[in-house]
Parts: structure tokens; C-alpha cells; sequence
């Protein structure tokens, strides 16, 4: 593991995203970089799309938690 250094601006907002995404610091600079450079590999896709890739990459899938809000609500 390295270390990267960014500005002291950059850090700071990073620790405010971490925060309100409850996540460590380094986790949401992984997560921006991993975001960014899908965007930059899928210039096509939407924000939306890329993070459904990163879900679906990880074998996550939304339909069980679907069904279970549905049937909370009713």
C-alpha cells in the first residue's frame, strides 16, 4: 500500500463525504478513484450505472432488499 498525497482542500472533503457516506476516509478516496476511473474506461455510463457495476461486481444484488421494503410498507 502507498501512500498519495492531495491538497489540503481535497482532504477535507473528503473527510465530509466520508461522514455523511459512513465511511473511513480511505475508503471513500478508494471509492472516488475506483467511480473515476470507470467513468473515464465508460464515458457512456451514469453515475447511477457505474455503481449498479460496482454491485452487481461484488454479487450484490438490490431485488431481495426490494421485496423486503415492499412488504414493509403494505
Amino acid at each position: 500500500m502507498g501512500i498519495v498525497k492531495i491538497s489540503e482542500e481535497l482532504h477535507e472533503e473528503l473527510r465530509k463525504a466520508s461522514g455523511a457516506m459512513h465511511r473511513s476516509i480511505n475508503s471513500q478516496a478508494e471509492f472516488w478513484i475506483k467511480i473515476g476511473m470507470m467513468a473515464e474506461l465508460n464515458p457512456e455510463l451514469t453515475f447511477n450505472e457505474l455503481v449498479a457495476e460496482l454491485l452487481s461486481s461484488a454479487s450484490v444484488s438490490a431485488t431481495n432488499f426490494k421485496s423486503n421494503q415492499e412488504a414493509s410498507v403494505e
